[in-house]
Formats: C-alpha cells, structure tokens, sequence
C-alpha cells in the first residue's frame, strides 16, 4: 500500500514537472501582460507628459470608462457588430456543412476550398470589401444597384447602419467556410445509426435537424459561438481599413478605441483601463460557456 501511494506520488510530481514548461510559458506571454494592464489601468499616464506610469489612481479610469458616453457608445456598436457576425457565422456555416454532406466529387473539392477566405488576413479583406463597395467602380455596388435601382445614391460605407453591416460582412465572409468545415467534422462524427433509427420511426428531414442533429451539435455550436464572439470583439483590422471608424465614429469597437486612446491621444492609464474592461467582458463570456458546456454534458 505504501509502496503504491509513493509511485502515485512520483508520477504526480513527473507530471507537474512536464507542465512547469507550459505555465512558465502562459505566465510570461499572457498572466503578466493581463496583471500590467489592470496596474497600468490604476495608475494616470498621459506619454506626452511622461515615459513614465505617473501616479495612483486606483479605480478613476475604469469609473470614466463606465460613465463615457462614448466608450458606451463603442460597447453597443461592437456588441451590434459581433451579434451580426456570429449569428450569420453560424447559421451560413451550418447550411454550408449540410449541403457539403451529401457524397460526391464536387463537395470533396469544395471542402479544399474552404481554407481560402479564412486564410487572407483581415485587412486585405477591409480593402477588398471598401473597393468593392466604392460608389463609382465597387463590383459590390454596381450589383445591388442593378438588383435594387433605389440604391444608386447610397453610399454603404457613408451609412451607419449599412457600415455595421458591411463590417460584420466581412468577418462572415472569412469565417463562414471555417465554420462550416468545423460542422463537417461534427457531422462525420454522429453515427449513422442514429439517423437511420429516427427516420423509421417517420421523422422528416426538418425534424430530423431540428429534433436530433442541432441536439447533437451543441457542443460544437456552443464552441464555435465562444470563438467566434471573441474574436468579433476583438475585431480591429477592418475598421482601419474599411471605416476608419465613421461615420461620424459610429464604426468605431473596442480594440480601435483602446488604440486610438492610447497612441493617438496619448492616455495609456485610461486605454489600459479599457482594455481591461474588454477582458473582463470577455471572461464572464467564457465562464458562461464553460459553465453551460458542463451542463450539458451532465
């Protein structure tokens, strides 16, 4: 007995060992940089006054941020954006992953192809869909102008609204072939048997999707939603390049606020206060997937 507890008791000190790479690793390139950001966001730090954290300032600038009407104002806009670009992520993913399950040659060369958009960067995509959309030369333009003639005067980047939009557009556009890819794999994964005893009993295709395969994917959606709103939050490339925040600052998220606080007007106190403020938002996000996760899968 004694014997066996000190094997168990090696073998947990071998495995902590193996992990002591791995946490010095998360420790300096992501628990450090997330401690300096929340000290950073207590202290004042103007950098045209000073290289230097000047002084103490403990909650100030996270009160600012809360009572801003501007930041507010980025908080609805990237919530808007990020509501638009994860809800059509999903669905035009899920669609895709549905046809694409049918067997043949076609659909096996269209899964290759499905890497390609999520594979450009970000803001080659903010330039493509700015070009596309320009009001005298944007193919984009021209087609919805041919297909609805009242939209001839309106210029898409020059509308709130249809700025929001485009954005998210542009996200759904690279992500959509991911997701869908994602729900393939998922698909694969469900057995066949459970289909097959479902239609006996009478079930229809949309019964089927709606009463057995959405049931099973779950997990998978909850996951790809997790991701998906992160990264929408996170979202910065296109507006540089797309809106450069307008109309009238209407385009403008999180990440192109906290940097046009900190390296445009110079108060790194009050943009690390706000980037703190975007971590904290996207960790009770994740805590609420976690915790819905497990559920399930109890």
């Amino acid at each position: 007995m004694l014997k066996e507890l000190l094997v168990k008791g090696r073998h947990k000190k071998r495995r902590l060992l193996l992990l002591i790479p791995a946490l010095v690793v998360i420790a300096v390139t992501s628990t450090y940089p997330l401690i300096y950001a929340f000290w950073l966001g207590s202290h004042r730090w103007q950098i045209s006054e000073s290289p230097n954290p000047q002084f103490f300032v403990g909650l100030e600038n996270f009160i600012r941020a809360l009572s801003d009407s501007n930041f507010l104002m980025v908080a609805k806009t990237s919530f808007i954006y990020t509501a638009i670009s994860v809800v059509m992520s999903v669905v035009i993913g899920l669609a895709i992953a549905v046809v694409l399950q049918r067997p043949g040659i076609a659909t096996s060369f269209t899964k290759t192809l499905l890497i390609f958009p999520f594979a450009i960067s970000p803001a080659l995509k903010g330039y493509t869909f700015r070009y596309m959309l320009h009001p005298e030369s944007g193919i984009l333009d021209r087609f919805f102008n041919f297909l609805f003639p009242g939209t001839e005067n309106l210029i898409w980047l020059g509308n709130t609204g249809w700025a929001i939009f485009w954005l998210a557009m542009t996200e759904v556009w690279g992500w959509a072939p991911l997701v869908a890819l994602m729900f393939v794999g998922a698909l694969g994964s469900i057995s066949p048997s459970i289909f097959e005893a479902a239609r006996l009993d009478g079930t229809n295709n949309i019964q089927l999707f709606i009463h057995v395969t959405l049931p099973l994917l779950m997990p998978v959606v909850l996951t790809i939603t997790l991701l998906r709103t992160i990264f929408s939050l996170k979202m910065f490339d296109q507006v540089v390049t797309m809106t450069n925040g307008g109309p009238g600052g209407s385009t403008q998220t999180f990440n192109y606020q906290i940097y046009q606080t900190g390296f445009r007007f110079m108060d790194m106190g009050y943009a690390a206060a706000m980037a703190s403020i975007l971590i904290v938002i996207m960790a009770i996000i994740s805590f609420l997937y976690v915790k819905s996760l497990v559920r399930k899968e109890l």
